[in-house]
């Protein structure tokens, strides 16, 4: 399998496990020390170090939403680097401070940025 096609299936796979609120499945192909940012409007709202911490919080988060799925427009492949474009639907499982209520739909487009090492996730940023 070539570097390039590992890559795109680690994000297929991340992704697919994503919308099936399959946690253990999405780090498959984390480093041990891997790194996420999520980056609103060009803060960086939230920042794990590690699986551990990635994990606690991808289970904290399944519990707000009864449906989502990320959609991959396009994949752009740099070196190490991978920059998918995302479309992202959700269903509201409980109100948000933002005054978004249970039931909601959030939809947003933005992008993931997967950043590779010896063929495993190192860093992966979401940003919208």
């Amino acid at each position: 399998m070539s570097r390039d096609l590992h890559k795109r299936q680690a994000i297929e796979n991340y992704i697919k496990a994503y919308n099936a609120f399959d946690v253990a499945g999405m780090v498959q192909g984390f480093d041990a020390n891997v790194v996420f940012e999520n980056i609103s409007e060009g803060e960086v709202n939230l920042k794990t170090e590690g699986i551990a911490a990635f994990k606690q919080q991808a289970e904290q988060a399944k519990l707000y939403f009864k449906e989502r799925e990320q959609q991959v427009d396009s994949i752009t492949i740099i070196g190490e680097t991978v920059e998918a474009s995302i479309n992202y639907r959700g269903v509201l499982a409980v109100d948000f401070p933002n005054g978004m209520k249970a039931g909601d739909v959030l939809q947003l487009q933005g992008k993931s940025i997967f950043y590779f090492e010896a063929g495993k996730i190192v860093k992966l940023q979401d940003i919208s």
